[in-house]
């Protein structure tokens, strides 16, 4: 009997495998710097994700897929260093606002340039119109993922079945 040809790897493995590889990466670079103690891979995930005019906590956590606690150590760590202030939000009495201080946005600049050297890595190793092609695609609207599942798979008629059973 011929052996049936391989089921494809979901797509969601792929992404992942793709961020460990940046992560990876990310590290073996910061290892070779000389930058300064005490910045981890975390903080300068973090960096990228901080756009120049701020953000709250909670959006940073949101922006980074991690908990509002972790988000905030993050910050903490990256305040302790120099590299951010927390001042009031100006328009919420409740929220904090996340801002680069002058090392940081220095660092932020440098954290851009090694994440852009990466990019550059990997387009001499699969292709500069693979990366091309794989930016394109991340950079499209993927839409909200709430409609993505089908009203009639097994995760979406199981939650139908489980709130039915609670009302």
């Amino acid at each position: 009997m011929p052996a049936s040809p391989p089921e494809p790897e979901p797509l969601a493995r792929l992404l992942w495998r793709a961020h460990n590889w940046f992560r990876a990466a990310l590290i073996a670079a910061l290892e070779k710097q000389d930058g300064p103690a005490g910045i981890s891979a975390a903080h300068l995930t973090l960096l990228s994700q901080l756009p120049s005019e701020g953000a709250s906590i909670a959006e940073l956590a949101r922006r980074l897929g991690v908990s509002s606690p972790t988000a905030h150590q993050w910050v903490h760590e990256l305040a302790v260093l120099d590299v951010v202030t927390v001042e009031p939000h100006p328009s919420s009495a409740r929220s904090r606002l996340v801002r680069l201080t002058e090392s940081g946005h220095r660092r932020r600049a440098e954290t851009m340039q090694l994440l852009a050297g990466l990019e550059s890595a990997l387009a001499d190793r699969i292709g500069a119109t693979a990366v091309t092609a794989l930016r394109t695609a991340l950079e499209a609207p993927w839409g909200s993922p709430e409609p993505a599942t089908d009203d009639n798979s097994e995760p979406t008629a199981r939650r139908r079945r489980q709130k039915d059973d609670r009302q």
